[in-house]
Formats: C-alpha cells, structure tokens, sequence
C-alpha cells in the first residue's frame, strides 16, 4: 500500500469521511481535480479495493492527457485506473453530466464522487432559486449509477489542503473561473457576500438547511429502501432497514431487519415478507417497500 506522508490533519478529515461510509470495494469518478484527486487518496489510504473512472469528455483541449494523468496518478497509489472516453452531444455542462453518469453506471457497481459541503451549499442555492429542493443526497441513483457522496460533511478547503499534504498537484478546471456559469457566479458572488451579510461562513448554515429539507423529504418517503442501498456496509444498510421499518410503524427486531437485508443482497424472486404490524417488505422496479398487507 501507498504510504502518504504523515501528521495530515487535512487529509484526516477526508480519511474520516470515507471511514464512515463507504464499502470494501468501490470505484471513483476521478477528474484530476482537488476533490477527486482528495477522495481517491483516501479510499486508498483506508485500505478499500479502489477503481478510478477518469472521464474524458473531450469538450476541452487537452482533456485527454489531463484523464491519462489522473488515471497515472491513482495507479502510483496502487489503485486500478481506466480512462472512458465519452461523447457529449450537445457540448453542454448537463448533457456532459448525463454522460458522465451514465458511464459510471456502465461500471455496474458503486461510485464515490467527491461533492463536498460546498457543493451541497452552492446546489442548496441553486435549486431554491429554481424552485426546486436539492438532490444532493449520500446515496442516490443518478443515470442507472449507483453513487455515493462520502464528502458532503467535508470542506473544499480541506480537499485542496489534502492535495498539498500529500503532494500531488491538482488540475484546475477552467471552467470553474468561468462566470457564465451559474455555480460559479454562486461560488464566487453570492456566497461571499452571503457571508459579509451574516458576518460569517454562509456554507455550513446553507448545508445544514439542505440536510433539513432533505430530511423531511427522506421523512415523507421513509418507508422505502433505494435498490443502491444493498452496496453499502451490513451495518449502515441495515440502519436504514430499520429506519424505516420504524418509520412504517413496523417491528424492528434483528429477524425483520435481516429478512428485508435478504430482499437486497440475496434476491431471487421472493414474495412479500411479513414484518410485524399488518405490514410487509416487498421489492418493487428500484426499491424495498412497506406497506400494508394487501393494499
């Protein structure tokens, strides 16, 4: 295994973030950036099996050395790296997006990506001045991909820290000093003068609201489990069975949690299962439901 330079109190903050939450093996969407290049070091450093997935868009010039030096720098870590060229049509941001992650799903196995509070903050923003809620969740679905956010708890400035701690220079996206872009006017504009504003870091209050709202979304829609769950550890999918097994008004008892477990890992084609309460567990297009018996 790499060995990473060390004290890092950066790179711990990262390490820790990924400690928490991701499984064994898993691949990562890796751009050459300060937050990939952050998260890809850490899986490393925690010992998971780790995949790097170097998107070439090809919308830049460049992009392709830019992809191959990424992938060189995850396998001097001893991490296994591919370089996916896509195509992007038309050559926007969301249809760049919709590719990337269609390519990620294409792996067929979970991928981390490293979003970070900031991002949250800034995605937060943007969807209420849309007049949306923001879908920025730890574990979602996105295109057929199974994706997992292990950052979101993490700062920008710690990713770009890492980077420094451990010696590895990051690529800077020119894009992301490009204000015709509404994240980056956000990033740039609105969130320092947010600040001035309330005398402080606007980012933390902005996360918090997002987990909230968030939250009362997960509240409403509790009692199912997302199919992606079955990819994360025993222990967290097992909390979030009986999350919502609680939230339904079923039993939460080892037997119940470890059967609706069955319905994600061991799936073969099982009925409904019993779980207390007039309820049952069953599997659906992209999720374990509960529900009443015979509604």
């Amino acid at each position: 295994m790499h060995r990473f330079p060390e004290p890092s109190p950066h790179f711990v903050r990262v390490r820790n973030a990924v400690r928490r939450c991701v499984p064994s093996s898993v691949a990562v969407g890796l751009s050459g950036g300060p937050d990939s290049l952050a998260l890809t070091a850490a899986l490393v450093a925690e010992g998971v099996h780790v995949t790097a997935l170097c998107i070439d868009h090809g919308l830049q010039d460049g992009s392709r050395e830019v992809s191959e030096e990424a992938a060189r720098i995850a396998r001097s870590w001893g991490a296994e790296a591919r370089v996916i060229p896509i195509n992007v049509d038309p050559p926007t941001e969301s249809a760049a997006r919709q590719a990337r992650y269609r390519a990620f799903a294409e792996w067929g196995g979970p991928v981390c990506v490293a979003h970070t509070m900031d991002d949250l903050a800034e995605t937060f923003l943007i969807a209420g001045l849309r007049g949306m809620t923001c879908g920025m969740r730890e574990t979602a679905e996105v295109e057929g991909a199974q994706i997992i956010r292990p950052l979101l708890a993490v700062r920008r400035t710690d990713t770009v820290a890492t980077c420094a701690e451990i010696g590895v220079t990051p690529w800077h996206d020119p894009q992301n000093a490009d204000r015709a872009f509404t994240r980056v006017r956000v990033r740039r504009e609105v969130l320092p003068l947010l600040g001035d504003i309330v005398g402080g870091d606007a980012v933390p209050a902005l996360a918090q609201a997002a987990r909230r709202t968030q939250a009362e979304a997960t509240r409403m829609t509790a009692t199912t489990v997302p199919l992606a769950t079955k990819d994360l550890p025993e222990a967290t999918r097992q909390d979030i069975i009986a999350g919502a097994l609680r939230a339904a008004g079923a039993k939460v008892s080892k037997p119940h949690v470890e059967g609706v477990d069955k319905l994600l890992t061991e799936w073969h084609g099982q009925g409904p299962r019993d779980v207390g309460g007039g309820l049952v567990a069953l599997r659906v297009s992209d999720a374990i439901k509960i529900e009443e018996k015979n509604s």
